[in-house]
């Protein structure tokens, strides 16, 4: 089979700012995939687009072979997960009753609330630690424990792709490596994983396809082990950086040195 997601040729814009020009990517299936690179440098903009919340100006997301603005919305979120920067909930919501709302795609007229549906919802509170929250409100809990309860819903929406922007956001480093493992777990299971992430070391970690951008570009794509060098960190975020072995992982792993001296005026 072709590979399910790709982005061919897309150019995204925010009023009359051009983000991304004539940009094309292929997500591996199952693979994970991990896009980082230096603030403003476009990734949550093409995560939005492949997500379908931001229409190309030029090019198209294609989704299993059709335009992905072609497919209905309800089909689309059965194959496509979301988990947004900065989401939110309505107020008063209980965690329980939030990540129910990623069961919405399963259901129709004929098909109402159903015993898959509660088990989805109750492996997805325990896959994420938040089971014993579920009758608080999300307004209520810290910003990790939000976090949490948010990419429970995503995983409780059970599709073959899942996109996350930022999720280790909030999340102290016990949370960050928990979800990471967890995500990773996901992976071996099948299901295809995209994440913007900042947090490099633990990118490479768990990565199996590694994206790095800067300016709206994509400056190299592949395994960590084979893209990841002094020169890439050097172009992708200006910084002069040691890369050695992860002595855990044998994974790469960056050691920043500093940022280059400005040249002499």
């Amino acid at each position: 089979m072709p590979d399910r997601l790709q982005a061919r040729g897309i150019t995204l814009r925010y009023d009359a700012q051009t983000i991304l020009q004539g940009l094309s990517l292929t997500i591996p299936d199952g693979s994970f995939t991990a896009i980082v690179g230096p603030n403003a440098c476009g990734k949550s903009t093409l995560l939005r687009a492949l997500a379908r919340l931001l229409p190309p100006a030029a090019g198209q997301v294609v989704l299993d072979g059709r335009a992905i603005s072609e497919l209905p919305t309800r089909e689309v979120a059965r194959r496509l997960g979301l988990l947004p920067q900065s989401p939110a909930a309505p107020d008063g919501i209980t965690v329980a009753d939030l990540v129910a709302r990623g069961r919405f795609p399963h259901q129709s007229f004929l098909r109402q609330w159903s015993p898959e549906d509660a088990a989805a919802v109750e492996a997805a509170l325990e896959a994420t630690g938040t089971a014993a929250l579920a009758g608080r409100r999300v307004a209520d809990l810290s910003g990790g424990q939000r976090q949490r309860v948010w990419i429970a819903m995503a995983l409780a929406q059970e599709t073959p792709i899942l996109l996350l922007d930022e999720p280790t956001t909030w999340l102290d480093i016990v949370h960050q490596v928990d979800l990471l493992e967890l995500l990773s777990r996901l992976n071996r299971q099948g299901r295809t994983v995209v994440a913007v992430l900042h947090e490099l070391n633990l990118a490479f970690r768990y990565a199996t396809h590694l994206v790095a951008m800067r300016d709206g570009a994509i400056l190299a794509e592949g395994a960590p082990d084979q893209i990841v060098t002094e020169a890439l960190m050097a172009r992708v975020f200006g910084l002069e950086a040691l890369v050695m072995p992860d002595p855990v992982t044998g994974r790469p792993m960056v050691v920043p040195r500093g940022r280059p001296e400005a040249d002499p005026a």
